[in-house]
């Protein structure tokens, strides 16, 4: 699955110099919009510009990010094979310092006739049989010691090549980490010029989401303790349960009492605890600045935020959109549970599913982790873990 991944990684590249065009291409025509009759209205205009080419760069970000994936792998195999090597040499120093000690013993006791002085040394039957089984033991043990030998030393050959491989994938992919990351900066850096002069409206814009965030965040915080309150209740009702199963069933408004136990029954199950838990960690972290290869509480991206979010609950995820799509099981969009992951943009973008119709995200450059829309362009799937 890596490979193939990493076939793919040529195709983000190719992407950048339409990301690039398209970048150089938005200062001018803002400014030069007749439409575009304020400073607002210019800076809507660069800030929806900008949000369009991001979802190309989400693409070169995230191949950034499997490039640091791969170099973890990669690191962790040098020090595997390193070690192997260790040992097989050692074992073959071993081995071949035995063939040698075994060869100076039969020089000195004079080749194979030493064998034939043991059998005619032999004092009765019983003795002889001993000494033959005693010679063949011996024997049998030089050819182990002298396979060991060439075992060994094959063992020496395979990891030292193997170790020359990996070190050639490494210098590879540092190559190509440092060559996205020198395309990741040039846009940040032209988005920020294209920015130039415009702070002010780019601040009364992005402060009025974080007031429409903050909105969106009650209402989240307010279905999580619904949900919590709607798992407390079922699990009592559920350790009721058996206290009341040999009770006859009564209902006052029904003659037969068949409606007694109707309420339980249609009752919802609880969310899993841990999809609950996932949420609620993933709304500790609304507000933290977007930061492009980030993943901790200082700063993150798309696949940073859901793999430090799962790991506090245990589960060890990657650092890469299109590999973490890998993972679980596939869920409809129409079947979303709190804590589902999904994904947008090519594999290029996702985030954290948190009911309502909302997931939480941690968007571009200049955004901070904050919560949208489901139904917004780009679906590709979603993941239950």
């Amino acid at each position: 699955m890596n490979s193939s991944r990493t076939r793919q990684a040529p195709a983000a590249l190719l992407a950048v110099a339409a990301l690039v065009a398209a970048l150089l291409a938005v200062a001018p025509s803002a400014a030069a919009d007749p439409s575009l009759r304020s400073k607002r209205a210019q800076a809507q205009a660069v800030l929806a510009r900008i949000t369009a080419s991001n979802a190309q760069l989400e693409h070169v970000i995230e191949s950034y990010n499997l490039a640091n994936v791969q170099l973890g792998r990669i690191e962790a195999d040098l020090q595997s094979n390193a070690r192997h090597l260790a040992v097989a040499r050692e074992s073959l120093g071993a081995a071949q310092a035995h063939v040698a000690r075994r060869l100076r013993s039969l020089y000195i006791n004079g080749d194979s006739g030493g064998a034939v002085e043991i059998l005619l040394g032999a004092e009765s039957l019983d003795d002889l049989l001993t000494r033959i089984d005693m010679v063949q033991r011996v024997g049998d043990l030089d050819a182990k010691v002298l396979a060991d030998v060439r075992t060994f030393r094959r063992e020496v050959e395979s990891r030292r090549a193997l170790l020359q491989k990996a070190r050639v994938t490494q210098a590879r992919v540092v190559a190509e980490r440092v060559s996205r990351k020198r395309v990741i900066e040039g846009a940040l850096a032209q988005q920020r010029r294209m920015l130039a002069g415009l702070e002010k409206e780019i601040e009364q814009i992005r402060a009025a989401e974080a007031r429409r965030q903050a909105a969106l965040a009650a209402q989240a915080r307010a279905r999580l303790a619904a949900r919590q309150a709607a798992a407390t209740l079922a699990a009592r009702a559920q350790q009721l349960e058996p206290a009341d199963a040999g009770l006859p069933a009564l209902d006052a408004g029904s003659p037969d009492g068949a409606g007694g136990t109707s309420a339980r029954a249609i009752a919802p199950p609880p969310p899993p605890a841990r999809y609950g838990g996932v949420v609620a960690i993933a709304m500790q972290y609304l507000g933290v600045p977007y930061l492009w290869g980030g993943a901790s509480p200082s700063g993150f991206d798309c696949s940073g935020l859901v793999q430090f979010v799962f790991n506090q609950v245990g589960v060890s995820l990657p650092h890469h959109a299109a590999s973490i799509y890998g993972y679980g099981t596939p869920v409809a969009q129409s079947d979303l549970q709190p804590g589902d992951l999904v994904f947008y943009n090519g594999l290029g973008h996702m985030g954290i599913y948190i009911g309502g119709g909302q997931y939480i995200n941690a968007p571009q450059t200049g955004d901070v982790v904050k919560i949208s829309s489901i139904y917004r362009s780009g679906w590709v799937g979603a993941r239950r873990l």
